[in-house]
């Protein structure tokens, strides 16, 4: 959900009846600071570079600012919104339906890879009002000539700097290449690097700049810093995950080798642990978001890169293997937790070669940082998770709704309510998250019985029978 509301509300601006009465209907009152001071050059057609980190309500900002801008009855893409992640761009075509609910006939598309292009063709048929996509899988359409942007009116770019991370320049540009001089284009970025300053010198005219909310407030987070030996970190992690005892942490790590090896040693723990990194196929990288977003791991470990983007709500904590060499990417990490009035921890270890970064991270914050003891190891097993993901195989094309599964499990394999967590249902499968002391009744019941009528292949994600 978004920070803290400012002052100022979404009614000083004038917006268009049905976002106005969206806004109202979704609940959103006051902005936050980025809504706040970037959305009057955003709804007055003028090129914003943004800055804020995530969660920050960025995308309501320019989500609004581009609804506003399109023609319904003009049959063409007149919005393209690029990202870095099919994540990140699902959750960006989520958002602008939602506030799109009440304006008729807006045609929203989502074009990732993942999927095989030709089963995205039929819904380019009618050209879509809004298209959000990844750099490479968008330029892939234009070749086929299944996309057209000659009536382009807004671009934007989501985690500008994460799409360069991940070498996506070339194919931004060549996009871009196709699209009309004349539009407003939008960059949003949660640092500033010269690559970024000068992608923006590229690609916008005399842009409106927005540095906010990127400081994280000391009464959301409790930060804390912990020297140790670099021989010493599988210790120490290990012995503050038992301490603290979070109920979901994000850890940190710069390389992919190191994402493995950590994730690795803690599971040799007996820690509820996944890694991400970007050499999953997409398909490992889903499941291991949904599980850890489902609470059917305790711990994810993952670098800069494959976590950007990632919207988890409710992140009890998050702690940093090694030390940021830039400030902002610090920030940015200790930014997922102690969100929507949740109480945050943010844990780093820190060897003494790393003694210089520290520096850097007092000098942005205007204080010294806080050092804490580290605990004293103990012989406790970690906690297990509290849920278990199970699969069914039959999704959105068998007719399957949540209710569907919620109703199967409730009746008649007689669970309680409260022993069904989140249910996410895809085009071909399910995952539904069960209790993990109630996931075998649940898994026994789904194989015995039928859903709709119909029987489906049902186990467990991640192993077990």
């Amino acid at each position: 959900m978004n920070d803290q509301p400012t002052t100022s509300t979404f009614a000083a601006l004038a917006l268009a009846p049905p976002l106005a009465r969206a806004i109202e209907v979704l609940g959103f009152t006051g902005m936050t600071p980025v809504q706040e001071h970037a959305l009057p050059s955003l709804l007055a057609g003028k090129d914003v570079i943004a800055q804020a980190r995530t969660g920050s309500g960025k995308t309501v900002a320019f989500g609004l600012a581009l609804l506003s801008r399109i023609d319904i009855d003009l049959d063409r893409v007149q919005v393209l919104v690029l990202c870095p992640t099919r994540e990140l761009a699902d959750q960006v075509s989520t958002e602008v339906r939602r506030l799109a609910r009440f304006i008729p006939n807006l045609r929203v598309v989502t074009l990732c890879g993942g999927v095989p292009v030709r089963s995205q063709t039929p819904s380019l048929q009618t050209a879509p009002h809004v298209i959000v996509g990844t750099p490479g899988r968008i330029l892939d359409h234009l070749g086929r000539a299944t996309v057209e942007l000659s009536g382009l009116r807004v671009l934007v770019l989501d985690e500008a700097d994460r799409m360069l991370d991940m070498g996506f320049l070339d194919a931004i540009t060549a996009v871009v290449d196709q699209a009309p001089k004349e539009r407003q284009t939008l960059l949003f970025s949660a640092t500033y690097p010269d690559e970024i300053r000068s992608l923006s010198r590229r690609l916008q005219r005399h842009p409106v700049e927005v540095t906010v909310d990127n400081v994280v407030s000391a009464t959301d987070i409790e930060e804390l810093f912990f020297e140790v030996e670099s021989g010493s970190r599988s210790d120490a992690l290990a012995a503050l995950l038992l301490h603290y005892q979070p109920d979901s942490a994000l850890v940190f790590c710069h390389t992919r080798n190191d994402v493995r090896d950590v994730a690795a040693e803690l599971a040799k723990r007996g820690f509820s642990v996944l890694a991400l990194h970007g050499e999953l196929e997409q398909r490992e990288r889903d499941e291991a978001l949904l599980r850890f977003a489902n609470q059917s791991c305790t711990v994810l470990v993952a670098t800069d890169v494959a976590a950007r983007g990632l919207d988890i709500k409710g992140l009890a904590a998050v702690v940093s293997w090694e030390l940021s060499t830039d400030p902002d990417i610090h920030l940015h990490r200790i930014g997922r937790t102690g969100r929507a009035g949740h109480k945050g921890l943010a844990l780093a270890l820190c060897s003494p070669r790393e003694r210089g970064r520290i520096a850097g991270l007092e000098l942005k914050a205007g204080a010294p940082v806080n050092w804490g003891q580290l605990p004293v190891p103990d012989n406790r097993q970690p906690p297990a998770a509290l849920m278990t993901t199970l699969i069914i195989e039959g999704g959105r094309q068998d007719k399957l709704r949540a209710g569907d599964l919620l109703g199967a499990l409730t009746g008649d394999v007689g669970l309680p309510g409260d022993a069904v967590g989140k249910i996410d249902i895809g085009p071909r499968r399910a995952y539904v998250a069960i209790r993990t002391n109630r996931a075998d009744v649940a898994l026994k019941g789904l194989r015995a019985g039928k859903i709709k009528g119909k029987a489906f292949r049902v186990y467990k994600l991640g192993g077990g029978k």
